[in-house]
């Protein structure tokens, strides 16, 4: 099992003119560390990852594997919907020095099961870097099956985790009660962690965490424990800003928050593109209460 508890999906901060900023990227990497962050995944969705150049992406793996130093784990999203591609990501991260691979289902081809199965395989064979399956089909327009998942998860010992965010809970029932052992479930979608975790699923990988990192570590780790009162109280906390995240195409809300809290410009690459004002607004209204609870710091007034 690459981490149990919370990771968080780092966003990549751009500067004004568009360039990656890399002494933002490393002050993000160090904020979700020393605020209780289990694990770091750079270049997932959230990340931006389909408009990152692949010398960009090279730059941000060793950036992120110097500044992150083997404090927590460090996982690098390498898949597409080319093999090919995916292999030559997958085989640099681990050279690198990352920690696992968050590998997502094809997007637009829409493969066969099978057609995944044959991909996940052929990245595995071509690295000993661990893997993380990514079930995100209302990104991707593929969903892998619970039979494909666990058929990947008994037969290749690389595959040691899945990233699932299809909402189906009784697809991650299956999961749990199917998995061999080291094998971990981590909710994909913020808004799920709770119910995943009284299923007995092992964390999340989160969005909402790239500005409340402490509240949703404590919800996972309280989760874990068994302590569920505790943990329905935080997600409570957490909710609205969980549903804020999600009123725009992620990562357009969270890095318009990020920037209004100063940790980041507020840049994206086309085709995502800033919100109207009066979105923006609400957002940071959403996120308000949350962040009072995380360490009592409130937005500016809207």
């Amino acid at each position: 099992m690459i981490f149990t508890g919370s990771a968080t999906a780092l966003v990549t901060p751009f500067s004004e003119e568009g360039f990656i900023d890399n002494g933002a990227f490393c002050a993000l990497i160090d904020r979700q560390i020393q605020s209780g962050s289990s694990a770091i995944v750079v270049l997932g969705t959230t990340g931006e990852n389909a408009t990152v150049t692949p010398k960009e992406r090279s730059r941000l793996v060793a950036l992120a594997v110097e500044q992150v130093a083997g404090r927590v784990p460090l996982i690098i999203g390498t898949g597409n919907n080319s093999t090919a591609e995916s292999i030559e990501f997958s085989v640099e991260a681990g050279a690198l020095g990352a920690d696992g691979l968050l590998v997502v289902g094809p997007y637009y081809n829409k493969p066969p099961q099978r057609g995944f199965k044959a991909h996940v395989a052929a990245i595995a064979d071509a690295t000993s870097c661990p893997i993380i399956l990514y079930n995100v089909p209302g990104r991707t327009g593929f969903d892998a099956s619970t039979e494909t998942i666990l058929e990947l998860a008994h037969e290749i010992p690389s595959v040691m985790g899945v990233k699932e965010a299809s909402g189906d809970l009784a697809k991650v029932a299956d999961l749990v009660q199917g998995r061999p052992d080291g094998f971990a479930v981590y909710s994909g979608d913020d808004e799920w962690t709770l119910f995943f975790l009284v299923l007995g699923a092992d964390g999340v990988i989160s969005v909402v965490s790239n500005v409340l990192p402490h509240l949703m570590s404590q919800l996972v780790d309280q989760g874990r424990k068994g302590n569920i009162q505790e943990a329905s109280r935080l997600h409570y906390a957490l909710l609205e800003a969980m549903r804020a995240c999600f009123l725009d195409t992620n990562p357009i809300p969270v890095k318009a928050v990020l920037s209004k809290l100063g940790y980041i410009a507020p840049k994206l690459r086309l085709p995502l593109s800033s919100m109207p004002a009066e979105q923006e607004t609400k957002i940071l209204a959403e996120f308000r209460t949350a962040l009072e609870a995380e360490k009592g710091r409130n937005l500016p007034e809207p």
